[in-house]
């Protein structure tokens, strides 16, 4: 070996030797701090609400896009998930709230029903009234929710409502269309926006109600 690459060599040496002792030394970011039992009871009892949303929403979607004849089973069963969200709400909130949070996700659906026919029918007028009714819904479902808890800041609930229904509508398309890969990625976008959605509903009431949360 040449005396330069020699140098080369032992120059990259250093500058490695370096970079690890910085690493080394370091401090490690703080850990956030556990989740109580009761947290973490809340957060995975909202996954499997919220999950049971988009996956009888989309066994409704499958049914109802292909004729197929459990369509009506699903939309039953789709109709008592908004049944148990709204219990779920009314622990924290009373029975009157989780029955008015009940209804108005009753509408989402009942609207989403309108929407997939109309889209299913190529009824463009139909489907453009059902879907700004859609959003309204929505709307009404952000302020209702954020005026229950400060912690669901209007804005940010009506942001991943609009999402929500967003990814929905692509999901609907996509098996309209027959797009099977557009469908299958759809749903996976739908999955990974309503854990998010989960999660923050399940921050605002632990920040709400810190004393059952300990």
């Amino acid at each position: 070996m040449s005396f330069d690459n020699y140098r080369k060599a032992l120059a990259r040496l250093i500058t490695s030797l370096l970079v690890v002792t910085a690493v080394a030394s370091t401090p490690a970011a703080p850990k956030a701090p556990a989740e109580s039992p009761a947290a973490a009871a809340l957060r995975d009892g909202m996954h499997k609400l919220w999950t049971d949303h988009i996956i009888w929403t989309r066994d409704y979607i499958v049914a109802a896009v292909g004729d197929h004849p459990d369509a009506q089973a699903a939309a039953g069963r789709l109709l008592r998930n908004q049944d148990d969200i709204g219990a779920a709400v009314a622990t924290f909130y009373g029975k009157a709230a989780g029955d008015q949070l009940t209804a108005l996700l009753k509408q989402h659906i009942m609207i989403a029903v309108d929407v997939i026919k109309a889209a299913k029918a190529h009824d463009t007028a139909g489907y453009q009234a059902a879907d700004a009714k859609w959003q309204r819904n929505g709307d009404e479902i952000a302020t209702f929710l954020s005026g229950a808890n400060p912690h669901w800041p209007k804005a940010v609930l009506a942001d991943m409502m609009k999402m929500h229904l967003s990814t929905t509508t692509a999901e609907v398309v996509a098996r309209l269309n027959a797009k099977w890969d557009d469908d299958v990625a759809a749903f996976d976008a739908v999955y990974a926006h309503i854990l998010k959605m989960a999660d923050a509903l399940t921050d605002g009431i632990v920040k709400q109600f810190p004393a059952r949360f300990k």
